[in-house]
């Protein structure tokens, strides 16, 4: 049940570090506003990923070591998770840097 309820977290993570990437959680604050920095929310989102994929280590750790409690279908599940939460940050890598491209190429 709780591999549900982290499946579901996830999903919402991910829902909502997609709109901030549209613009619309930005858009939603007001001016003047203590607005997330940038830099911040990218070093967050980092270190979630790092924390999800040292977790999915442990588990499998766990589980190769035969410790009581560790099940397969955690280890799968976390490793799963970290996989995705990884390709997506891989991808709004990629994002970034066809922006700052695009940017760079422009003429003033």
């Amino acid at each position: 049940m709780s591999s549900v309820q982290g499946i579901d977290q996830l999903l919402g993570e991910l829902r909502s570090a997609a709109s901030l990437a549209a613009g619309q959680g930005a858009a939603a604050a007001p001016e003047g506003a203590d607005a997330p920095d940038f830099s911040q929310v990218l070093k967050q989102s980092v270190d979630q990923v790092n924390r999800m994929q040292m977790e999915a280590q442990d588990k499998q750790t766990a589980f190769q070591s035969g410790a009581p409690g560790a099940d397969l279908q955690d280890v799968m599940v976390s490793l799963q998770k970290a996989s995705l939460s990884f390709q997506t940050m891989v991808q709004v890598r990629n994002k970034l840097v066809t922006a700052y491209q695009e940017i760079m190429n422009m003429q003033v």
